[in-house]
């Protein structure tokens, strides 16, 4: 038997006697529950104990696994510089995930390590587990910016690493669920933070990690989680293996959600196919996609025949070569179709190509004014551009061109407005111009709801600062696809 179980566990600093001074007795459920999760721990002996934490070094583009022999924390930062940790971490296992890592080209490693120092995310569940259980070595483990597919597939490879070295490990996927889930908490309230927090538990509490996809990026930003890609990797390390789920307690009560559940492996000698939820998972994204291809419009069919040629080529496709066969080949186009090839090459405006993978943002790139003989020609190049040239993220590779979906904005001609009080989140998008400065945004964004929001990423992507004089201008969009 290789990987036993693993935890879902939160990491409140307060929880610790030392830094609480009383006030942690607010959340005993969790503090009992805590304790049952280390007289668990103990029960099985494991030979190491892997934790990931959302406090650990983290990477955009890159899962951070701590190198060395050990490593030493203490809650000196939380007033209680007494309780501290010296930590030996398992570096076979390390090495052996790393080297995984590098095998399969994916994106994991010791590279990077900016602090040495454990943080609190590791700790706490450090704190409950040592005073049941003390014979074991860990692996600490950061999380990244990357999708949630990758995360899952990164626990893939983690269970791959443990058995390959036969260790006898559990799984601690240390994080605290909503950070806005009462009016008096530090973060204060949003109807995410609740919603969140039920829907989390309840997959959770079911072992139904196929899910956990479900949660898409701006609901969880809303809800203000931070152990949401933590679970993940754990969903990932248990890939294909059946569990006994079960919910030790949830706690709200700090403004902050506390939840615990354990996950007992059982018959691990028996792999499950029902239980390879990134497997189920992307199956059926390729279905959808595939419709959503199928349905595309001619604008967005444009940009990712555009895409797909410069992958291929190297090659900015022609107007003329990107037009052609873009109907269906064997039924004529109807009139609208015919319309829609006509404005392409004759007229102009600025566009804007959107590209996200697995619901996470891929490249955005536009024109806010044309800059080309026709809107064609204006969406061939800023596809290759979003794709190529978003200084945000690495250029796609051929590989992702199955997973994207690609939307294209047409623009109206800006229209400069008074004040703030002229705009609409959902109608129009704005550009704010400072001297030589200019931040831009579209209308109708996932997790943009108020003109202030609106106002503050446009000028963030401008370099433009609060106070800095500003003109506005706003814009509508055609939106396709």
């Amino acid at each position: 038997m290789a990987i036993l179980a693993a935890f879902m566990v939160p990491h409140p600093p307060m929880i610790v006697p030392q830094v609480g001074r009383g006030s942690e007795t607010q959340i005993q459920k969790t503090i009992d529950a805590y304790t049952k999760v280390a007289e668990e721990i103990a029960k099985l002996r494991p030979e190491t104990i892997l934790i990931s934490s959302p406090h650990a070094t983290m990477y955009a583009d890159y899962f951070h696994i701590s190198p060395g022999i050990e490593a030493r924390g203490s809650f000196s930062g939380f007033g209680a510089p007494a309780v501290s940790f010296t930590e030996t971490y398992d570096a076979e296992l390390v090495g052996r995930i790393e080297i995984l890592a590098q095998e399969t080209d994916f994106p994991a490693g010791t590279l990077g390590q900016r602090d040495r120092t454990l943080d609190h995310g590791t700790m706490v569940p450090l704190y409950f587990i040592r005073q049941k259980y003390d014979n074991f070595k860990i692996v600490r483990i950061g999380l990244s910016g990357l999708p949630l597919t990758e995360h899952y597939a990164f626990g893939q490879l983690i269970q791959q690493a443990v058995h390959a070295t036969g260790r006898r490990v559990v799984y601690v996927a240390s994080g605290d669920l909503s950070h806005k889930l009462q009016e008096y908490g530090p973060y204060g309230f949003t109807p995410e933070g609740p919603q969140y927090d039920a829907r989390i538990m309840d997959v959770c509490a079911r072992g139904a990690f196929g899910e956990l996809f479900d949660f898409k990026e701006h609901f969880c930003d809303k809800a203000a989680e931070c152990g949401h890609r933590s679970f993940v990797i754990m969903a990932g390390v248990l890939d294909g293996l059946r569990v006994e789920a079960r919910q030790l307690s949830h706690e709200d009560v700090t403004g902050v959600g506390y939840g615990i559940c354990t996950f007992h492996v059982q018959e691990p000698e028996h792999m499950a196919e029902d239980r390879r939820f990134l497997t189920h998972y992307l199956r059926e994204r390729q279905t959808v996609l595939q419709k959503q291809q199928e349905a595309a419009d001619v604008y967005v069919k444009l940009a990712r025949k555009s895409l797909e040629h410069y992958m291929i080529h190297r090659q900015k496709l022609s107007v003329a070569e990107g037009l052609a066969d873009l109907s269906n080949p064997y039924v004529s186009a109807d009139a609208a179709e015919q319309d829609a090839l006509h404005a392409l090459q004759t007229t102009q405006a600025g566009a804007f190509v959107s590209i996200h993978e697995h619901g996470r943002l891929r490249g955005c790139i536009g024109t806010i004014l044309p800059t080309t003989d026709c809107v064609a020609e204006e969406i061939i190049q800023n596809a290759i551009s979003a794709s190529t040239r978003d200084p945000r993220f690495a250029p796609i590779t051929a590989e992702e061109l199955p997973w994207l979906e690609i939307h294209v904005d047409v623009l109206g001609a800006p229209e400069r407005i008074a004040s703030a009080g002229q705009l609409d989140v959902k109608r129009y998008g704005v550009i704010v111009t400072s001297g030589v400065k200019r931040g831009l945004l579209l209308p109708d964004l996932d997790g943009v709801d108020t003109v202030e929001q609106q106002l503050s990423i446009a000028m963030q992507k401008g370099g433009i600062r609060p106070g800095d004089p500003i003109e506005l201008e706003r814009f509508e969009v055609i939106r396709h696809v």
